[in-house]
């Protein structure tokens, strides 16, 4: 089983910039030994799905320690029995660019 996520979490109470708050997610997550992908307005993470419901819980738990709002935004694509798709499915469709 493998199932992405894009996850955009972070504080709707700390003023304009959040970036300290989203490098303690990205902490998390990088620690998870999960795959993902880091972006600018979120994070994709593949793995299992306890696995990776697991690192939002402690990304949510640990900006829940000093943020009273917090913003999570979360998307998931499930496929049975296909891992290794954060990448490949990136790499299938640069192919398709190159050949049109």
């Amino acid at each position: 089983m493998s199932v992405i996520i894009n996850l955009s979490i972070f504080p709707i109470d700390k003023g304009e910039s959040v970036g300290s708050y989203v490098a303690r997610a990205i902490k998390i997550i990088k620690e998870s030994g999960l795959e993902y992908n880091f972006g600018p307005m979120s994070t994709s993470i593949e793995g299992e799905w306890d696995e990776v419901m697991g690192v939002v819980n402690r990304c949510f738990q640990d900006l829940k320690k000093d943020c009273d709002r917090i913003y999570l935004n979360m998307n998931a694509d499930y496929r049975n029995g296909a891992p290794g798709r954060i990448k490949s499915k990136v790499t299938s469709v640069q192919k398709k660019i190159k050949q049109q």
